[in-house]
């Protein structure tokens, strides 16, 4: 059973950063993908990066393309997401998420199998 914790939301204003981390308990199998998944008040819950953890590939959506930057350190089992030029509109519940199947892993449908407890982000203006 893999166990993902996350650490780093906080509050920030406007134009600041923010790095998010996810440490996981343990990779199981080479397909496994990791992304961080977002979800503000009242809204649905929204894929905003992805990374693949053996070819470290990576995607990251169109809304906050050039501002987000999923990474890895595979030595201690940890998903970054750097944040930069946050703007309120980023506030919401960050969670990370994980699974092996290539079909989920390929898509931003939140049907990710493993999840955990979430880090806020607040972002004031």
């Amino acid at each position: 059973q893999i166990q993902l914790v996350e650490s780093g939301g906080g509050s920030v204003q406007a134009g600041g950063s923010l790095r998010l981390s996810c440490a996981v308990s343990t990779f199981t199998s080479k397909y496994y993908c990791m992304a961080w998944f977002r979800q503000a008040p009242g809204k649905e819950r929204e894929g905003v990066a992805r990374i693949f953890t053996v070819t470290s590939d990576t995607d990251v959506a169109a809304s906050v393309k050039d501002r987000f930057t999923i990474s890895q350190d595979t030595a201690k089992k940890t998903v970054y997401l750097a944040m930069n030029s946050l703007s309120p509109e980023d506030t919401a519940m960050y969670y990370c998420a994980a699974d092996n199947r290539v079909d989920v892993c390929d898509s931003w449908r939140s049907a990710y199998h493993y999840w955990g407890q979430g880090t806020q982000v607040t972002v004031s203006s």
